[in-house]
This record gives structure tokens, sequence and C-alpha cells, in this order.
């Protein structure tokens, strides 16, 4: 089991951020010890980015970006069934597909083009660079928020494969159920707005939230390649 950090000042309260930028400066605080260590910064596009970005300036580390994605509810595309990775792995939440009802031809339907999505978007924002080796070093996995966890487990899992010295996930807001699914697959979970409750929105955290366009995300990626 990983341990937890978080604000308890912030424990369930609503608009605690001004921005992704703002966050991205508060979670550092909370990682100042691996400033200018043998650790690594992940952003998880889109949202992700201008978070991980703030960590890596303040830190003093390396940033890349890991390029996951939740795999839709047709119906919904909101919400998701699960995630895929950016080796095209599939990690399914079978609890909520056990509720939905989709055919199997329904499933492969979307995994399949979730893959499409993720095949185009490491394009777009890796530029077909390949990721870095991750081999001993710490990892630090960036997003704007936890939702159902399955994307972020996506990202996790991938990263466990190239044997890491330790996983740290970084986010500014998260469900408290989603926390105690993360915590037992990485070293440590920073998450400083911890809610509870049935209902949970990442975007009820910031006070200033939108849609990053990809032109948004490029012009901070740009930045460091």
């Amino acid at each position: 089991m990983g341990k937890l950090t978080e604000k308890i000042s912030l424990r369930d309260k609503l608009y605690v951020f001004e921005n992704r930028n703002e966050a991205g400066r508060f979670l550092a605080e909370e990682l100042i010890t691996y400033m200018d260590s043998h650790t690594i910064v992940l952003g998880i596009p889109s949202g992700g980015v201008p978070v991980a970005s703030e960590i890596a300036n303040a830190l003093h580390l390396p940033i890349d970006f890991i390029i996951v994605r939740k795999i839709q509810i047709p119906y919904n595309p909101e919400a998701g069934f699960g995630a895929v990775g950016p080796d095209g792995e599939v990690i399914l939440n079978e609890r909520l597909l056990g509720q939905l009802g989709l055919t199997e031809g329904e499933i492969n339907a979307q995994i399949k083009k979730t893959r499409e999505i993720i095949k185009r978007r490491s394009q777009l924002f890796r530029g077909g660079r390949t990721l870095p080796s991750f081999k001993d070093q710490n990892v630090i996995v960036v997003d704007d928020g936890l939702a159902s966890g399955y994307t972020m487990l996506s990202a996790v899992t991938f990263i466990k494969k190239n044997m890491p010295n330790k996983i740290i996930v970084a986010v500014p807001t998260g469900s408290d159920r989603t926390a105690d699914f993360i915590l037992p697959e990485v070293d440590e979970l920073v998450c400083l707005n911890v809610r509870g409750g049935f209902h949970f929105a990442v975007a009820d955290a910031y006070r200033n939230w939108y849609d990053l366009t990809d032109e948004e995300v490029l012009s901070i990626i740009r930045k460091y390649f």
C-alpha cells in the first residue's frame, strides 16, 4: 500500500485552485524532496500537461508525456469503462461493464477506436519520439485529477513494466474511492484535494476550468522538445 499525502485543510472542499497552473505549483511544494533528483515527471495530456510543467520547472526535473486514454461509453463519451495504455494494453472496469449491458461487439469497437485515438495523439504530442527508459528512476505521473482512476492505472501499469525505482502519482484533486483504488498500485499518491460523496467531478476543484485545445497543449510541450 502506497502513502497518501493530502492537504487536510482542502478535504471535501470545492473550487480550491484558481487553475491547473496554480495546482501544479502547490503540488510541487509537496514534492520538494524530489528536487534535482534522479526523477522524471510524466504528464498525461491534455489536462495533466500544464500541471506537470509547473512541477518539472519548480523541481528542476526532466519532463515527458505519456499517452493513455479512457475507453468511452458509446452513449456517454464523458464516462469510460476502462482505459488503454501507450502500448495498447487494455484495462477494463469489469464492475461497471457488468452494469452497462454492452455487447462484445460494442466493447471491441470502443477499444479499437481508443487505440486509434492513442496512435493519433501520440503522433501529435510526441512526434514519433519513444518514451525514455524509466529503469531505476523515480517517476512522478501527473494528471489534473482522478475520477474513476482507470486512465491513471493504465499509465502506472505501463510504467511498472520499465522497472522504475519508485512511482509517485501527483494530482491536485481526486475522489476518496479512487485514491483507495490507486494507492495499492503506487509508492506514493499526492492528492491535495480529496473529496468524498456520491458525485465527483475533477472540474469542481477549479475556479477557472475549461478543456485545453490541442494547440494549447502543444505550446507547452514545445518548450521542452
